[in-house]
């Protein structure tokens, strides 16, 4: 299976203030999350955010949040049923890029239901993450038994890319320098 961008999706799930503040590693998340916007943008993959309960949780980083539609609200730990988020899958999302928080809950209950559907998902490991190592290593090794597909977001960018003689190739090759 291989990302193409005219059947790509990438949802970027729950970053926001109040979950960042918990994380480890929650500038890599917000910097590899903000590169596969950029990237999404370029090569015209549709993207879509979501945000979990933003009244507690906060709202995502202006920069991140500049980059992405508007948020879709929710309360259910998946996206599926998010009415933002399903309506970007049926428009011919064949492939779901993640990238968000935390990987336990939100990310591997939302990879789980995509795959229920029959659609590709693709977990970029450098932009997700959890407050413990447990939770994100064992939500991982749960995606990829149930056929999820384990990548970075610098190889998602080059797989959508497919080429150097594609011609947003120098802009892409920018982003990950």
């Amino acid at each position: 299976m291989r990302l193409v961008p005219e059947k790509s999706l990438l949802a970027v799930i729950d970053v926001q203030e109040r979950l960042l503040a918990a994380m480890p590693d929650a500038e890599r998340v917000v910097a590899r999350c903000l590169r596969l916007a950029e990237a999404a943008r370029l090569l015209g993959v549709p993207a879509v955010l979501t945000e979990q309960y933003p009244k507690g949780l906060g709202a995502t980083p202006a920069a991140l949040a500049a980059a992405l539609p508007p948020p879709a609200e929710k309360l259910a730990f998946s996206c599926a049923g998010c009415a933002a988020f399903d309506e970007a899958v049926a428009r011919g999302a064949g492939a779901v890029v993640i990238a968000g928080l935390e990987t336990h809950v939100c990310i591997t209950q939302t990879c789980l239901d995509l795959l229920a559907e029959g659609v590709g998902v693709f977990v970029a490991v450098d932009a997700v993450a959890a407050r413990h190592a447990i939770d994100h290593d064992t939500a991982l090794r749960r995606i990829e038994a149930a056929g999820g597909v384990l990548t970075t977001s610098e190889a998602v960018l080059f797989e959508w890319c497919r080429t150097a003689e594609h011609p947003q190739f120098q802009a892409i090759r920018r982003l990950v320098i």
